[in-house]
């Protein structure tokens, strides 16, 4: 069973040499809220969705957007293609829940509130833009 796990192992390898993406790990912000910024720019094209994280109000587009740039810096390291260029659109952003810290609150009459601290895990992955590409359908007769 080694020999398989590390053949699985060694062909994921390979496939993430093509794939450009950025991960943020044990951010303390709960999943919930770090997704209504993840819903925003999902799909959107890379330059776009930077300027609409500029402007949200919400506290989660911050590191949202530092995560974007470290994407698309990543893509330009792997392919030596400038980001502008190619076209660059937001293709996944999924939010993991991370660790969540345990603490009690006291609360009157000698009883205790349980608080739960959430953090999560974030993945932003970014592909060049295939509707610029023509493509041929072929037809087998």
């Amino acid at each position: 069973m080694g020999n398989r796990k590390k053949l699985a192992s060694e062909a994921r390898k390979e496939a993430n040499k093509t794939r450009y993406f950025a991960r943020l790990m044990d951010y303390p912000t709960s999943p919930r809220k770090m997704r209504l910024v993840a819903d925003l720019i999902r799909g959107m094209d890379a330059n776009k969705a930077l300027d609409v994280l500029q402007f949200t109000s919400k506290a989660a587009a911050l590191p949202m957007s530092k995560l974007l740039k470290s994407a698309i810096s990543n893509f330009e390291q792997k392919s030596g293609l400038r980001a502008e260029e190619s076209g660059l659109v937001v293709s996944e952003v999924f939010v993991d829940q991370s660790k969540t810290l345990k603490r009690v609150q006291p609360a009157p009459q000698g009883r205790a509130h349980k608080i739960r601290k959430r953090s999560n895990h974030v993945t932003l992955a970014v592909a060049p833009n295939q509707n610029t590409e023509s493509s041929s359908i072929s037809v087998n007769a």
